[in-house]
């Protein structure tokens, strides 16, 4: 798979708001099928779709424990993400500085002209 499909995947799987809370409750540490569809309203094949979104963009992964599979959290897809984002942080952050100097120097001009005509 290459970085493009990772980060594609990643994103994919993080589009669902039923993903995103398993691995926001993956975050605190391995839980089971059984245990990850607790909170939700849903059949646990259902979760079971999800976990192969979550599986096969690498965010989470899966062992044998037994009669147990629990889950794992795998952070580096996150990490991948995160970089990538990065990117774009700093050129909104750089775009929004530009702006903040645009409106210091209106605010200067305005109080000029303030002063100008008492």
């Amino acid at each position: 798979m290459t970085p493009s499909d990772r980060l594609n995947a990643t994103f994919v799987a993080l589009a669902d708001p039923t993903r995103r809370a398993i691995l926001s409750r993956l975050a605190s540490g391995e839980a089971s099928v059984t245990e990850l569809a607790e909170p939700f309203s849903m059949s646990q094949p259902a979760i079971s779709k999800h976990l192969k979104v979550l599986e096969r963009a690498g965010l989470i992964s899966r062992r044998r424990d037994a009669q147990r599979r629990p889950c794992r959290l795998e952070a580096a897809p996150l990490a991948e993400a995160n970089g990538w984002l990065e990117g774009y942080r700093q050129h909104w952050e750089i775009s929004f500085q530009r702006l903040d100097a645009v409106l210091d120097e209106l605010k200067t001009q305005q109080k000029k002209r303030a002063r100008t005509k008492r």
